[in-house]
Parts: structure tokens; C-alpha cells; sequence
């Protein structure tokens, strides 16, 4: 059975049980600060199990993409290494919220597997939780008792907390789960060792394929559960383990999930995978990888998610990164490769995930860019570790500065110890894990973070945005809760049941203000939307708890942030409209400042086409365009109106439009009422992101006018400094010319001294066992320094110089050594300077004859030039 099939036939009949069939969403998670992506298939509904948000159906069934790299759930370093954990995977769920619980989820779970997909019955295991004494949890009977109705029950094995007990974080809603598991190993195998000794024991061939997790608890902040007022079904089966069962082969590599990725992969390197009987043959452990990590790069890129140095931006470019060296190192792939694979995957998962098809193009250009940044770092880390090499005393290379190489420039730390052991060096494993432990525990000090349990001053409260149509508002506080970090010390989340304040989101900025009752005024510092909630945050909890507050939000703020959001929309317009349809908005930014947005396009613009963007959005802004705003209308209606909708964001089933003139888009968040208020929009930069994204950043109303009165004031300036010269740019020109003639003119003279300077010098050389030798401090740039050191160095043997200089307060040291001393004396400039600069605060390096270091401490050039006989003494 082809995968795509196994795919649908999961939703056919979870959709003939009366589950409402929805798409993944977005894999990058926008809108909950706990989490940057989706790392199980419940995430997308948290705001339905918490209670924040009803559900449109009580039952529904999806193929959630998924990603596990970063935190709790973390398989990254176990992938390529066995044969069924991934970075990216699909999860395929059905979901009941407060309809049916443990008995019909056990009974389709089980009709589904050996009726549908045929899966013989004596090859499967179920788990149930045993009950924890720490926490009074008790063994969940209800399930047993069900699955007594279809399976053996030496069959039925109890599982611990870690196995059987799923909870979505430290805190909230949870619950016993039942895993089912699969035995396909051989006969033989079976008859060594009963498959129910290797549940949950790591083996590639006994493997979990679906857990029931039934939501029945909430966990509080001090361990304890309470009973939820409503149960919820959560189910999970891992989509390519199901594939490697029903298509008979022993590894999820081997489903046609990854055969096609692996065919392209021995194509494209000249290698062969499953050549080899060895499980961790480097070889097949690379293409694993590869194939694995180029899925998860290109449907987070896909969803909107590109590879940076923060944040879940970091999270991408590192697996990327640990793919490109696995190439590298294992299959010798010294150019970028990787993004030839996105074809592939285009064609395999297109049909599913149309998003793939439609972002391809941008995917593989933005992987290609990644491939060749990562191969330049590569190539740098491979010089700085045969410096390294070259400065280690012994055969072992300190874990120090192998994790310098690997914290300061990336370089990857298998690649160092692999490259140390062709060299027959050792490297200190144990130093380098010291090192990497202490920056975990610096990280993980910065972000630590303890938050009590809401406490709730009114019950089952409806809590009601009300920020497009006013700025202030009696409003009473539902719930709070306490926030504690390193960073920002105690904090107050507060939630009101209505509120003016706009949450962050959509690019724009989270509101500010205050709350005032009786006087006593405390100020809202951000405002943001967790799991559908809008949370406002406070340094102090206010003091009449139970009292009407009047919130009112910072108007000025607003104001301006408005003004550039509704910018951002004409600037989308003119992009199109200008540069072609191609342009699709990738990323935005908003606050009362300034700007930012990123779109799709394959080059930088030009002058001109930078003014025609201008000059359209203030055309817009001089046409007065009344704000028109739709709410609450279904979103296929919005689109057919004409409205864009963005990729890789999560739309509702009906939208609020914002229409400007022709610009229209589906958006939440706040803007000015007619156009002309944004005064004048004025772009400030602009630049590429990635390949094939470039990124503008500009400025409107008050910062627009603020930067003309400041370039009307330089202008002045400038001209009186030009004694008003009625062509004030030619006049600079003509000084232009004269600097570049006195500059000449000045090089000439400086070569001029320099030469009288060799002749002085030549008499100041003094032979110390058998080198000719001169340390010295002159008055010469770097250029003059070099200049006399070849003159010298021309016409004298066995030469050793060094030459110190101080230039605007900063120290030169200029090495110079005859190569027949490189040669006879194993001498080196490069490494001379190197310890030398450490004596004027500073560092360099160069070849083995000629080499220059610089610094910022002066007084040292003279140590530096007594210590210079030591090396020839």
C-alpha cells in the first residue's frame, strides 16, 4: 500500500465516524510563547483543551506535520543512527473535545489497525498506565477492562508515568494514554524473546505506532491534578512507522516515505545506501540524516520559517547545518547539494501538502544560500583548526579551543575529532563537554522561568477584544497569575473580560497603557496572545483585586504603530504592482518606530524601482483611502471578494478583510481610518534576507517627519560649511578630487620616507647568533612598515625584523623573516605576532615570513620589541 493511500484511508474513516477533516497547520507555532513549532499533534487544539476556545466540532481527524528538536521533545541526535525516530514527522490524530472518550477511541483504534489496514492481531501490544504513588495518580482500570475486549491480556502490559502519562508541559490539561505497539520482527527473533520484554525498550523493530492519550486531569503548578470539567480524546500515530508495517520492510527509511529522497541522494553523491551489514555504517547513517533533515528544512521554510541565528530561525539553520556536514564529511559533497532533493519532495508530498509546491522555488533557494554560507564556515573552521594543530604541544588538543571553534565559528565538533584523529591527535572529549556544559547552564539560567497557577476572580468569564473601536474601557480582572525569571524578575499576567488592548500578532506590536483605579495606577508593559487568551503584563499586581479598572491604552503608541501597519499593506500593493505578482509577503514587523517587511523576490531593486515604490504607496496616501474593514465574514468569501491571504498563517473559518483603495488583505490587526493620516511613508533600507527574500525597512507620520527635518538641517549645515556654494554636490565633488590628489600626493611621500628610513636602518642590524636582527619602533602606517621590511628584506640574508608603530592611538606590530630562516630555524612570522600582539592587547597573523598584528594598548610595543630576540636566542 503506497503511502499517500495509508494517508487516506486514515481520514476516510475517522470521516465516515463523523470527524470533520482539517489540513495541518502551519508547523511554525505564532500565537503560544511556550512553544516555537508543533511538536505533537494536539498543539494546534491547545486552546480547545484548555478550555480558551470552543471547538467548531467536537470531532475531528488530521495529518499534522510535526518537528521535534528543541526541549522536551528532542529525537535530533538519534536520527540517522536508527532506523525510526525524525526531526520532522507526520502525525495522524483523531480528536474528541468533550463527545466520546476512552471506549470508542479503543474500539476505532482497533478496528482501524487489523480490519482496514489488516494488521495481524498477534503482532500487536497495548500499554496502560500503572498509577503513580508520588502523586496518587491511580492505574487507569477503565482502559484495561476495554481492551480485555479485543486483546489477550498478556497482551495488555502497564507502563510507567514517563510511558503512560501524557502532559503537554509542567502545567495544564493531561492524562493517561494507551499505547499500541508492533512486533515485526521475524520468527526467529520472536522465538529468542517474547516482543511484550522489548516494549518500550528502544528496539527498531518493536515500535509504538499510536498513542490514545486520554485528557482527564488538568496539572496544577504545585504537581497536583484536579479533574477536568470536560474529557478530551488525543491521538497520535506516527504516519512512517505505520507505512514501514504495512508496506513490510524493516525500516522507515526503507517506506517510499524516504526511498525516492534516498535514490536522489546516491544519484546526486556517487554513493550507495544498505551496501553495508554494519547497522552505523557512516555512509548509510549520512543519507539517513540527510534525508530526514532536508523534509523538516523545507516545510519550515515552506510554512514561513527561515534559517537564522535566533529562535526557532536558529533551530532550522542547525539542522540544516548537521546535514551539510554529514555530506561533507561522509559523502564528500564539498559543494551545496541538498537543495536539488526539494524536486522530490515537491513531487512525493505535493499532493498533501500543497504548500510545498507552491513554495518550491523559494525553498530551494533558500537552502542553496544556507549550503554555501555553511561550506564557507566549514572551510574557515578547517584553517583555524590547522592553526590550532600547528600551536598544540603534545598529541591532545584542549577541549577549550575545540569548543571555541565550535561556539565562536560553528564548526562541528565530529568534524574536529575526526579531522584530529587523521592527524593522530587526541582531543580532550571531556574538556569540550565541561565547556558546552557551562554554556547550557548559562542558557538555561538566563531562561528559566516559574509561573504559579491562574487564580480566577470570576468564573467561566467571557473575555471580549474590543481595541478596533476604542482605546479605553472598564474592565474587571477574570484571572491572574505570577511569572518569575532571571531576566525579568517578577512579572503579573493579567486577563480581563474585555479588553482595548491589541495582543501581539500578525507582525504588530503588543499594546501598552495602564490600568487607574482610585489612583492607583499600574502600567501594562506588553500585551500578548497565548492559546487564543490576550494576556497583559504587569511589574505589580494591582491593589483592588475585585474593582472595575479603567484601562486605557497608550494612544500615541498606537497611533503610529497603526500608521505603519497600514503601510505595510500599500507597500505589499506596490510590490506587486511594480515588481510582478511573484511577490508574496514572507514576514513583517510593526511598532510605533518604524517598518519591516520581507517578500519574495529574485534581486535587489534598483534606484529606480525603490522611488516607483514610494512614489506609489504616497500616491495611495495622497488619494485619502478610507479604511473599509469587514468582520466576522467566512473566510472563502473574503478570498473570492479579492482579499490576499498569507501563507503560513492559521485563519479561522470566517476573517476579518481590511481594504484600502485595490489593496485588500486578511488581517487582525489595527489601522489608521483613512490614509492620509500616515502623512508621508519613506523607505530606509533595503536588502536581502535570504535567497530569494529581500527585506525593506521603512518609516512614516512623525519619524518620516522628524528624518526631514534632520537631512534639512545636515543640508544647511553642509552648505555652510561649503561657504554656501550655489552647487553645494559639485562643490563636494571638487573636494572629493583635491582628498584623492593630497592623499597621492601624501602615499608618495610616506614611500619617499621610507626609503631614507632603510638606509638609517640598514646600520642599526646586529647578527645574534648567526641572524641578521632589528627590532625597532617607527613612525610608518602598515603600508610604510611592509614597504621598508621587503626593501630590507631584498637586499639582506637571514633577516629577522619587527617593526612596532603607533597609528591614532592604536599599536602595529610588522614581522618580517627570511625564508631560508622559515626553512633552516623553523621560524614564523604568523605565529610570532601572535603571541607578541597578546602584549599590546590585541592579535593577528600571516604567513610564515611575513606577518602583521594590531592592538589597542600602545605602552606594550616595547615589551613586544624586547621580547623579539627570544626567538632567535
Amino acid at each position: 500500500m503506497k503511502s499517500q493511500d495509508i494517508r487516506a484511508q486514515f481520514l476516510s474513516f475517522f470521516e465516515a465516524k463523523k470527524h470533520t477533516v482539517v489540513p495541518s497547520a502551519p508547523m511554525v507555532v505564532k500565537n503560544d510563547p511556550t512553544l516555537m513549532f508543533v511538536n505533537a499533534g494536539m498543539v494546534p487544539f491547545k486552546e480547545y483543551f484548555l478550555g480558551n476556545t470552543k471547538a467548531k466540532s467536537s470531532r475531528i481527524t488530521d495529518s499534522q506535520k510535526c518537528l521535534r528538536v528543541s526541549g522536551k521533545h528532542n529525537d535530533l541526535e538519534e536520527v540517522g543512527y536508527d532506523t525510526y525516530h525524525h526531526t520532522l514527522f507526520e502525525m495522524l490524530g483523531n480528536w474528541s473535545f468533550g463527545d466520546y472518550f476512552k471506549e470508542e477511541a479503543i474500539a476505532w483504534a482497533w478496528e482501524l489497525l487489523t480490519e482496514v489496514y489488516k494488521i495481524d492481531k498477534d503482532i500487536l501490544y497495548v500499554t496502560i498506565f500503572e498509577g503513580d504513588a508520588e502523586d496518587g495518580t491511580p492505574m487507569d482500570t477503565e482502559a484495561y477492562d476495554i481492551w480485555k475486549k479485543y486483546i489477550a491480556e498478556d497482551r495488555i502490559l502497564k507502563g510507567n508515568k514517563k510511558d503512560n502519562f501524557w502532559e503537554m508541559g509542567d502545567q495544564g490539561p493531561c492524562g493517561p494514554c494507551s499505547e499500541i505497539h508492533v512486533d515485526i520482527r521475524s520468527a526467529e527473533e520472536k522465538a529468542k524473546i517474547s516482543g511484550k520484554d522489548l516494549v518500550n525498550a528502544d528496539h527498531p523493530q518493536v515500535v509504538e505506532i499510536w498513542n490514545l492519550v486520554f485528557m482527564q486531569y488538568n496539572r496544577k503548578a504545585n504537581g497536583s491534578l484536579e479533574a477536568l470539567p470536560n474529557k478530551h480524546i488525543d491521538t497520535g500515530m506516527g504516519f512512517e512507522r505505520l507505512c514501514m508495517v504495512l508496506q513490510g520492510v524493516q525500516s522507515n527509511y526503507d517506506t517510499d516515505v524516504f526511498t525516492p529522497l534516498i535514490r536522489e541522494i546516491e544519484t546526486i553523491t556517487n554513493s550507495k545506501y544498505g551496501n553495508s551489514k554494519t547497522e552505523n555504517n557512516k555512509t548509510d547513517v549520512a543519507i539517513r540524516v540527510i534525508s530526514d533533515h532536508v523534509r523538516a528544512v523545507a516545510f519550515s521554510i515552506a510554512d514561513g520559517q527561515l534559517p537564522s541565528n535566533t529562535g526557532a530561525g536558529y533551530v532550522i539553520r542547525r539542522i540544516l547545518r548537521r546535514a551539510v556536514r554529514y555530506g561533507f564529511t561522509f559523502l564528500n559533497q564539498k559543494e551545496p547539494f541538498i537543495y536539488k532533493l526539494v524536486n522530490v519532495l515537491s513531487e512525493k508530498m505535493g499532493d498533501a501538502f500543497p504548500e510545498m509546491v507552491s513554495q518550491k522555488q523559494l525553498v530551494e533557494n533558500v537552502i542553496k544560500e544556507e549550503e554555501q554560507s555553511f561550506l564557507r564556515t566549514l572551510d574557515q573552521g578547517l584553517v583555524l583548526l590547522n592553526r590550532i594543530v600547528e600551536e598544540t604541544k603534545g598529541d591532545t588538543v584542549s577541549g577549550e579551543k575545540a569548543f571555541e571553534l565550535y561556539d565562536t565559528y560553528g564548526f562541528p565538533i565530529d568534524l574536529t575529532a575526526l579531522i584530529l584523529s587523521e592527524k593522530d591527535l587526541k582531543l580532550d572529549e571531556k574538556g569540550f563537554e565541561a565547556e558546552l556544559q557551562k554554556q547550557k547552564n548559562r542558557s538555561r539560567a538566563a531562561s528559566e522561568t516559574s509561573t504559579d497557577d491562574w487564580t480566577v476572580l470570576i468564573d467561566d468569564a467571557e473575555e471580549e477584544f474590543i481595541g478596533y473601536d476604542a482605546l479605553e474601557a472598564n474592565v474587571k480582572i477574570t484571572r491572574y497569575r505570577k511569572t518569575t525569571s532571571k531576566k525579568d524578575g517578577d512579572m503579573y499576567q493579567l486577563v480581563f473580560n474585555l479588553t482595548p488592548f491589541y495582543a501581539e500578532g500578525g507582525g504588530q506590536v503588543g499594546d501598552k497603557g495602564y490600568l487607574d483605579v482610585h489612583g492607583d495606577v499600574v502600567y501594562i508593559l506588553d500585551t500578548k496572545k497565548e492559546n487564543n487568551v490576550i494576556v497583559h503584563f504587569t511589574k505589580n499586581l494591582p491593589k483592588h483585586l475585585n474593582e472595575s479598572f479603567k484601562a486605557v491604552v497608550n494612544e500615541g503608541e498606537r497611533y503610529k504603530t497603526e500608521c505603519n501597519h497600514t503601510a505595510t499593506h500599500l507597500l505589499h500593493q506596490a510590490l506587486r504592482d511594480i515588481l510582478g505578482t511573484h511577490v508574496e509577503q514572507k514576514g513583517s514587523a510593526v511598532n510605533a518606530k518604524q517598518l519591516r517587511f520581507d517578500f519574495s523576490h529574485f534581486s535587489k531593486l534598483t534606484e529606480e524601482e525603490l522611488t516607483d515604490v514610494e512614489a506609489f504607496v504616497n500616491a495611495r496616501i495622497a488619494e485619502k483611502l478610507d479604511l473599509v474593514e469587514k468582520r466576522n465574514v467566512p473566510k472563502e468569501e473574503a478570498i473570492a471578494d479579492g482579499a490576499m491571504s498569507l501563507f503560513g498563517e492559521k485563519y479561522g473559518d470566517t476573517v476579518r478583510s481590511i481594504r484600502f483603495g485595490q489593496s485588500i488583505e486578511l488581517c487582525g490587526g489595527t489601522h489608521v481610518k483613512n490614509t492620509s493620516d500616515i502623512w508621508h511613508f519613506k523607505i530606509v533600507s533595503e536588502g536581502a534576507v535570504a535567497s530569494g527574500i529581500r527585506r525593506i525597512e521603512a518609516i512614516t507620520n512623525e519619524a518620516a517627519q522628524n528624518l526631514y527635518f534632520e537631512n534639512s538641517k545636515a543640508y544647511s549645515q553642509m552648505k555652510a560649511l561649503l561657504n554656501n556654494a550655489k552647487e553645494p554636490v559639485k562643490a563636494l565633488e571638487n573636494l572629493q578630487e583635491e582628498n584623492t590628489s593630497l592623499k597621492k600626493q601624501i602615499e608618495s611621500l610616506l614611500k619617499d620616507k621610507a626609503k631614507n628610513i632603510k638606509g638609517e636602518l640598514k646600520s642599526e642590524i646586529t647578527e645574534v647568533n648567526g641572524v641578521n636582527f632589528l627590532a625597532k619602533k617607527l613612525d610608518l602606517d602598515a603600508a610604510g612598515l611592509k614597504d621598508v621590511a621587503f626593501e630590507l628584506g631584498g637586499e639582506i640574508n637571514n633577516l629577522f625584523l619587527l617593526f612596532g608603530s603607533e597609528q591614532d592611538g592604536k599599536a602595529l606590530l610588522t614581522c618580517y623573516i627570511s625564508k631560508e630562516l622559515v626553512a633552516e630555524k623553523d621560524l614564523n612570522a604568523g605565529k610570532v605576532v601572535r603571541e607578541l600582539g597578546k602584549l599590546i592587547q590585541g592579535g593577528g597573523g600571516g604567513q610564515p615570513f611575513f606577518a602583521t598584528a594590531g592592538g589597542r594598548n600602545p605602552e606594550g610595543i616595547a615589551d613586544a620589541l624586547e621580547k623579539a630576540k627570544d626567538y632567535i636566542g
